[in-house]
């Protein structure tokens, strides 16, 4: 396995598979369930997510398990991607019910605008470009889809260990790098982009022991 392998199936468990949210009655709803059957629902829930083909750079889910009641959680740059989440979801042998709590960021042209500046920064870094397989200024690319409606609605494609989510004007980086200079230098590059008020560093660093640490990105 590569190191990018095994950063890219890191991420995806970091990512997806967060503490469980608390769920009235669940107790009743656990006793139902063995083992095997949350570790079932849980990876299929993993699967149908990372498959959905809205889910961009510019994203970010996670999601809880207690007995056949999955709770849904993150950001959503389109409101497509919080519809199509609970669907895949619902259609889950054994999940019995949906809680939907992700967050629709707004439909903002500014906030849009950061979205590109920020990627083009990020991944325009020399020492971050092994964190995703796109070109690093696809963000800049013309197209139809980013001159009618902006970024968020035609986002770079490929992988991306580093998300960038933006909310009127402030932006959470979150996903996995390597080590703290990474962290850093990803957190500067999103902070001296323009128009950006602050800045939650959101990143986990694999290479270091304890949570994730947050600073105001």
């Amino acid at each position: 396995m590569t190191r990018m392998q095994g950063i890219t199936r890191y991420f995806l468990l970091l990512v997806l598979a967060l503490p469980f949210a608390p769920i009235s009655s669940a107790h009743a709803q656990q006793s139902r369930f063995s083992d095997n059957d949350a570790s079932r629902i849980a990876t299929e829930v993993q699967k149908q997510l990372l498959k959905l083909p809205n889910y961009s750079v510019f994203d970010s889910l996670h999601f809880g398990l207690r007995g056949g009641v999955v709770t849904l959680g993150g950001y959503a740059s389109r409101p497509t991607l919080k519809s199509d989440a609970e669907r895949v979801v619902k259609k889950i042998e054994g999940v019995t019910e949906v809680d939907n709590q992700i967050e629709v960021l707004p439909n903002s042209p500014n906030d849009d605008r950061i979205r590109m500046a920020v990627y083009t920064r990020v991944y325009g870094q020399a020492q971050l470009r092994k964190y995703t397989s796109n070109f690093p200024n696809a963000a800049i690319t013309p197209s139809i889809a980013r001159s009618a409606g902006g970024i968020t609605w035609d986002p770079p494609i490929g992988y991306h260990a580093i998300h960038i989510i933006v909310k009127n004007g402030n932006v959470i980086l979150t996903g996995v790098v390597n080590n703290e200079s990474d962290s850093i230098i990803a957190q500067m590059q999103a902070n001296g982009t323009p128009g950006v008020f602050g800045v939650s560093n959101e990143l986990y660093v694999v290479n270091q022991s304890g949570s994730k640490k947050e600073l105001k990105k």
